[in-house]
């Protein structure tokens, strides 16, 4: 049997869920490919922060992914490591953190907005209570869900920019496939059990928390190993006309200054 039956043949025994779940984090990490080859970082950046908006949107959605039920957002919850590991191994260590610290702004600046915008009135108009009902509900969560999952990822996703470049040195550049993957399903460790302990379990109890953790990590290590060929392949473009920065500003500062006698 050939390679490409094999896969045709594999595709053939999942059901629609498994089907659309593989076919979703294959789009996740071509997007995010795409983004970084038509902008360069700035799109790294972008998928940041797109992912983790979604994320959070999408996170309190369950579903069941390989018989596991599981958290929607794990998806591209999971590609925000792909991104960031991507920027070090490209820009370095300070790119990823900055990456890391705009995801998190920004999500608490539309966590906030949201909120605000939740407090004013529905008017009068057909289906306006209607659709002011559909926002709460998606979006009236607790403030320890809201930002209890915001500091998790702040601390899991610092984390795992340190190690990813802590093996790295100590590996002196060599095997990417290491550090990419050893620092992801660490860091991805880490974050599943806070994740569970500080969000979940006040929601849901403490044993189905578990539960949801577990099924989470295994696909989180999936993916991980996934975005391995990812990477290599990424790894090997040079983007450097992509990267480009606008001089007008720096023209602008060295330009002569008035005379202060004047």
């Amino acid at each position: 049997m050939s390679p490409l039956s094999a896969i045709f043949d594999f595709f053939l025994t999942l059901n629609s869920q498994d089907g659309l779940w593989l076919l979703t984090v294959a789009a996740d990490l071509s997007i995010t490919l795409l983004l970084y080859r038509l902008f360069g970082k700035m799109g790294l950046y972008a998928i940041v922060i797109l992912n983790i908006m979604l994320s959070n949107l999408q996170g309190p959605k369950l579903t069941i992914i390989f018989g596991m039920e599981t958290s929607l957002g794990v998806i591209l919850y999971s590609g925000i490591y792909f991104a960031t590991d991507l920027l070090g191994e490209k820009y370095g260590k300070r790119e990823s953190e900055r990456a890391v610290l705009l995801g998190f702004v920004t999500s608490i600046v539309t966590v906030t907005m949201i909120y605000i915008s939740l407090l004013f009135l529905p008017s009068q108009t057909a289906h306006a209570q209607e659709v002011h009902d559909a926002m709460v509900t998606l979006f009236n969560f607790t403030p320890l869900f809201v930002f209890g999952s915001l500091l998790v990822y702040l601390i899991t996703q610092s984390f795992d920019v340190w190690l990813f470049h802590y093996i790295k040195e100590k590996t002196q550049g060599k095997h990417l496939w290491l550090r990419n993957n050893a620092s992801t399903i660490t860091s991805q460790a880490l974050d599943t059990l806070l994740y569970a302990v500080i969000v979940w379990s006040p929601v849901v109890g403490l044993t189905k928390a578990i539960q949801l953790a577990l099924a989470k990590y295994v696909i989180k290590v999936v993916i991980a190993i996934i975005d391995t060929i990812f990477i290599y392949w990424a790894r090997s473009w040079d983007l450097s006309k992509k990267d480009w920065n606008d001089t007008a500003s720096k023209n602008f500062y060295s330009s002569d200054k008035p005379d202060s006698k004047t």
